[in-house]
């Protein structure tokens, strides 16, 4: 792969989080029984007319702020002809040349650290198609299925297509530019960007030159990548076969593949389609697109802080490393979670220990998300606290967090430690009395510490710290018995 250049540009297809579809009033909702939420319009019956959602242009005009795209002043719809049986109208209302978003960029972070733009060609919008599923044999394909079912529920769903250009130059890469697109997406509201539920799509085009050249070579679109892993198992896969072929001698053929991730292989579906192949031509029954200045300002004034500036912000107001840092932006609400935590009182550094450590340990573990947690944002504020001002060790304090999440004391931890009597004991007079009684039952082991070389003392320290410990019932001050431990033990 040394001998030659991987040139990858994505589309990523965003559907956007209105309370309707596209073009008409049908509810735009997810897990709906199927073909419940249609009306003539989206089942593109006879003498039914396609009225524009308002709100879905201005997340449209959201993502062109966030992406510095330019956003014209006039941009119209167009139809786009093809037939399949996903597709009700036999075309789908979308945008060509003249889209509401173009020319922008996306700052990302590559995998050796180094930062850069990764152009973005435009941002379109269009209408979602609707959902075949293939029944019997053939393991969800059409070939060797018994029938096929269609779900229209999905048909009309307002989509952002956002086009990249062919800056990626190698999977791993791509896989940050959609991780740091799919946290702009979420961060200004535009969607749930759940790609298991579809609501975040990628296709994407690859190709191979030799390196050095700067002329492209032939493409391949890879379909059908549900997860950022599957983008870079699917990405690496195709790089290593398009090599083969060209090795080969052979020519790569510009064409459709479908990527398979249970055999972790793309398979071809059909040639690639040209512009020129869906007879594009203006959308009759809708007006030209024309957001006033006065609009395009107005949403330009209510963006959030995007995902990057919070980054930065986090850095430097806390303290935080860049991968820290990452990780609280990068995950899905985590972020929030830890700011509602530091807004309670919690020192931010202290917060984030939690948070991308045991905290996240439970979300991937249970898969669920921040805000479905039992421990509220002030409940871990409260946790921290009672690690700093010493009621609780390090040790109980994870036990307490792990009662909270379970939804005991109400999610407070203050409750459970009151609950279960599990205050840390920093009472000089009981911590004594332990180290005395373990010492005392322990004689062989006392004098071969005070005799034996710093090894085998460090091992039976730490033989004498557990044992103590346990008399403690795992509740003594670890900072006042080290310094009890020592003084009984004569330590220098």
């Amino acid at each position: 792969m040394s001998e030659w250049e991987t040139v990858i540009g994505l589309e990523v297809h965003c559907e956007l989080a209105t309370k309707t579809k596209l073009f008409c009033c049908c509810p735009n909702d997810f897990g709906a029984e199927p073909n419940t939420y249609v009306c003539p319009v989206c089942l593109g019956l006879p003498g039914s007319l396609p009225v524009l959602n308002e709100r879905a242009v201005e997340f449209a005009l959201r993502v062109g702020e966030a992406l510095h795209c330019v956003i014209p002043e006039e941009s119209i719809f167009h139809r786009k002809n093809y037939f399949y049986p996903d597709m009700p109208k036999n075309f789908q209302i979308s945008q060509y040349d003249e889209p509401v978003c173009g020319n922008g960029w996306l700052a990302i972070t590559n995998p050796d650290g180094t930062a850069r733009r990764v152009g973005v060609e435009r941002a379109h919008l269009e209408e979602d198609t609707g959902k075949t599923s293939h029944v019997g044999g053939g393991g969800g394909r059409i070939h060797g299925a018994d029938h096929s079912l269609v779900d229209y529920n999905r048909a009309g769903v307002p989509l952002l297509e956002i086009v990249s250009k062919p800056d990626l130059r190698s999977p791993e890469e791509a896989r940050a530019y959609v991780a740091e697109l799919r946290g702009v997406l979420e961060a200004i509201g535009v969607s749930d960007v759940k790609m298991e539920e579809g609501s975040l799509r990628i296709d994407a085009n690859i190709s191979l030159r030799p390196a050095g050249s700067e002329k492209l070579g032939t493409r391949a679109e890879v379909k059908n990548m549900n997860s950022l892993r599957s983008l870079v198992r699917a990405l690496e896969y195709e790089a290593g076969r398009q090599a083969e072929v060209l090795e080969t001698g052979e020519a790569v053929v510009q064409e459709t593949r479908h990527w398979d991730e249970e055999a972790g292989r793309t398979y071809s579906l059909r040639s690639k389609e040209e512009a020129y192949d869906y007879r594009y031509f203006p959308e009759p029954d809708l007006v030209p697109l024309l957001p006033s200045a006065e609009w395009r300002d107005k949403v330009r004034a209510a963006m959030p802080e995007l995902p990057a500036a919070r980054k930065a912000r986090l850095v430097e107001a806390w303290g935080l490393s860049e991968v820290d840092a990452g990780v609280l932006v990068g995950t899905p609400g985590l972020a929030d979670y830890a700011e509602g935590a530091a807004a309670a009182g919690a020192p931010g550094r202290d917060v984030t220990n939690w948070v991308t450590g045991d905290l996240l340990a439970h979300l991937k573990e249970s898969g669920s998300s921040p805000g479905d947690l039992a421990l509220a944002p002030a409940g871990l504020a409260e946790l921290v606290k009672l690690v700093a001002d010493g009621t609780l060790s390090r040790p109980l304090a994870k036990e307490v967090l792990g009662a909270a999440l379970a939804g005991a004391g109400g999610g407070s931890p203050a409750a459970i430690v009151a609950e279960r009597g599990l205050a840390q004991v920093s009472d000089e007079d009981s911590l004594v009395a332990a180290v005395a009684a373990v010492l005392d039952a322990h004689p062989g082991e006392v004098e071969r510490y005070r005799s034996g070389e710093d090894k085998d003392r460090k091992k039976l320290r730490g033989f004498f710290m557990g044992k103590v410990m346990a008399e403690m019932k795992g509740r003594g001050n670890p900072q006042v018995l080290n310094r009890l431990l020592d003084e009984a033990l004569g330590a220098s």
